[in-house]
């Protein structure tokens, strides 16, 4: 029971600093010109990607039963979309 909750401390302080990451991209220096579909894309994906791997890791662990899985899921998947956010969206 402590490792599960241990294993998804970390993945919620793993989605934290992927939403502080992602953040760089909103705070870049902005330009006069509107964003590209896929900045956009890229954008949503550093911001609200993390938030909702991490909802539906929870959200699959609690279906299946299988925490500590979806916890090391979740952190992955949050990285996932953190990275891909970033490199979708311009710099």
């Amino acid at each position: 029971m402590l490792t599960v909750v241990l294993a998804w401390l970390a993945a919620l302080a793993v989605c934290v600093a992927a939403v502080l990451f992602g953040q760089s991209n909103r705070t870049a220096r902005r330009r006069r010109r509107r964003r590209s579909r896929t900045g956009r894309v890229g954008l949503f994906l550093s911001l609200s990607g993390p938030w909702l791997s991490l909802v539906g890791a929870a959200t699959a662990g609690a279906v299946t039963g299988a925490w500590l899985l979806a916890a090391a899921a979740a952190a992955c998947g949050v990285v996932l979309t953190a990275v891909l956010g970033f490199a979708l969206s311009p710099t």
